[in-house]
């Protein structure tokens, strides 16, 4: 196993999943006042959030992708009711992962900050007899970046969409029709300032999640709400990377939970080291 490449991929599939929550509620404690939003945005924005954050779960799409790479589709569950964690199906091929996985599919987990990816067992190595690849968070966003995850507010897209009502140029753009649903469409741009604790886990290029994006300096969000107050889709683009995910059902998900110790093989320590070598 070749590991800088190994290390590649792991920065891009895991900092595609965590771009939804690249804002947390510490950006809207500093925000500026915007009482020059309208009033129709505001409240529509704060229904979208509060049911959003209500329902802690969602089955989710996700697509990601880069200039330089094809996209990585991505399908399963997201939740962060009681903590940040998703579980999730990838095409194996986009995701490059040939090398550690035969199956089309590859599952990857995210559960108590730290990455899973199920693997085939390996003849040597730490992956030797192993059925998971484990990658603590830490590895791919430096250990300040990691820290925003924690906890189950770093997870929520709530916090993205509530920092969305705060931030500069806000606009709605009108009705647009998304997955066959009525939806609107509203827009910001999210300037480092505003991304309070998650600018370590994307600000900082030397780390795999920086490589990816190229250190984001700021991020565009877009966002479509439905009829029913929650969003269709949620978009961002931070540096070189765009991510999309659209929510097919909310709430009732399974719980996620980390694989056994005994299967597991972990290459936290390893993948850190190339960090900024890629």
């Amino acid at each position: 196993m070749k590991l800088k490449y190994t290390a590649a991929w792991v920065g891009f599939t895991a900092a595609a999943m965590v771009a939804v929550s690249a804002c947390g509620s510490e950006s809207v404690k500093k925000a500026v006042d915007v009482a020059d939003k309208t009033d129709a945005i505001m409240a529509a924005l704060a229904r979208a959030t509060d049911r959003t954050e209500n329902l802690g779960s969602a089955e989710v799409k996700v697509s990601t992708a880069t200039p330089d790479t094809a996209p990585i589709s991505m399908e399963g569950t997201y939740s962060w009711g009681d903590g940040y964690a998703f579980d999730v199906e990838m095409d194996t091929k986009a995701a490059q992962m040939q090398q550690l996985q035969d199956a089309p599919t590859t599952r990857m987990l995210f559960v108590d900050g730290a990455y899973y990816y199920d693997v085939d067992p390996q003849p040597a190595g730490p992956l030797k007899g192993k059925e998971w690849m484990r990658i603590d968070a830490s590895a791919v966003f430096g250990d300040k970046g990691a820290q925003a995850f924690s906890g189950g507010g770093g997870g929520s897209p709530a916090a993205s969409m509530r920092s969305l009502k705060y931030a500069n140029n806000v606009e709605d753009l009108g009705k647009e029709t998304v997955d066959g649903q009525s939806t609107t469409h509203y827009r910001a741009r999210i300037d480092q300032a505003q991304m309070g604790k998650f600018k370590d886990a994307y600000g900082d290029a030397d780390s795999l999640a920086g490589s990816v994006t190229g250190g984001a300096s700021s991020m565009t969000m877009d966002i479509w709400v439905g009829g029913k107050d929650l969003p269709v889709r949620l978009k961002q683009k931070i540096g070189a990377m765009t991510v999309t995910m659209d929510f097919e059902k909310f709430g009732k998900t399974a719980v996620v939970k980390a694989p056994p110790a005994a299967e597991t093989g972990d290459l936290s320590e390893a993948v850190k080291g190339t960090a900024g070598k890629q």
